[in-house]
């Protein structure tokens, strides 16, 4: 019995032919396995391998801080299965690739042993890539608040955005935008504790309902020692805005435990000038230290490598 040929007739080619852009849609993609050479341009592909030693950090990068332990961790990931997750980078008229966004994972990768990582390679200028770089770190939403704001502020100013359109690039409500970018009038000292996580966005919001620096911090401090809740800051704000004493709380906060006095005890024999600490019920902090010259902090830290 003969059986009916039920083959695509013409072909998948004049299929294909038949619909409008069809050329674009038969051009070859580029392969992971791609390296580029040294002096050759970068080829027209999707994804290259490029040497690290060709690839440059990214001066526009709004991150400020990158943890160590968690960039240990991708390292680990990464010698275990690799990279999954291209960078993205564009080409310098020196010849080298300037990393748009992907820089924590070209962080690890170095530290993974790398000697090539996988690329996105895209054509744009300063202006282009500060806008990729912010937008990207945005929308993953790894960023602290306080580098949030101030990310928010550089596409603003930097790229000459309207708050409506920034909102619209990383896909937020204006009022959203809005409320971030007033974290920035906080004090410094205020930023600070947010960005370590001694308060929430909510303390740091129920503090802007005050107007003198000072009280900002005084309230801050009293947040972070006593362990109040975003609730109990904003009674104390209300109290405050309304002409009354602030009334807080009168449980105790808890004592350093015994370890931290002899950290300031052991710190002290190197510094003539205070140490102080700063530590919520959860446990986080900050170590502040004074110095009075060079010398002091020479001493410290030949002691700490005579320990080593």
């Amino acid at each position: 019995m003969n059986v009916k040929n039920r083959g695509l007739g013409r072909g998948l080619g004049a299929l294909m032919g038949s619909v409008p852009g069809a050329d674009q849609l038969r051009k070859p993609v580029g392969y992971i396995n791609k390296i580029v050479a040294g002096e050759s341009p970068a080829p027209d592909a999707d994804i290259v391998r490029i040497p690290m030693d060709m690839v440059e950090a990214n001066p526009f990068q709004p991150r400020m801080n990158f943890d160590q332990d968690a960039l240990e961790e991708l390292a680990a990931s990464i010698r275990s299965l690799g990279l999954v997750q291209p960078i993205t980078v564009r080409r310098l008229q020196s010849g080298h690739y300037q990393i748009i966004s992907g820089e924590r994972r070209f962080r690890a990768c170095r530290m993974a042993g790398m000697t090539t990582i996988p690329a996105y390679v895209r054509e744009t200028d300063d202006k282009g890539m500060l806008e990729m770089a912010i937008v990207e770190n945005v929308q993953r939403q790894d960023l602290d608040p306080v580098e949030l704001a101030m990310s928010y502020r550089r596409l603003i100013e930097e790229c000459g955005l309207t708050q409506e359109q920034m909102a619209e690039r990383v896909g937020k409500k204006r009022a959203t935008v809005a409320n971030t970018l007033r974290l920035l009038n906080l004090p410094v000292k205020v930023q600070h504790d947010l960005k370590v996580g001694l308060i929430t966005t909510g303390h740091a919001k129920a503090l802007l309902g005050l107007e003198e620096p000072e009280m900002q911090e005084q309230l801050c401090d009293v947040t972070v020692t006593r362990g109040l809740s975003v609730r109990e800051l904003e009674a104390l704000v209300r109290q405050y805005a309304a002409g009354t004493e602030p009334h807080v709380s009168s449980r105790v906060s808890e004592p350093l435990p015994e370890n931290y006095n002899r950290l300031l005890s052991c710190m002290g024999r190197y510094f003539s000038k205070d140490i102080s600490v700063r530590r919520s019920p959860s446990g986080k902090g900050t170590l502040t230290v004074h110095f009075a010259s060079d010398s002091e902090v020479e001493g410290f830290l030949n002691a700490l490598e005579g320990m080593e």
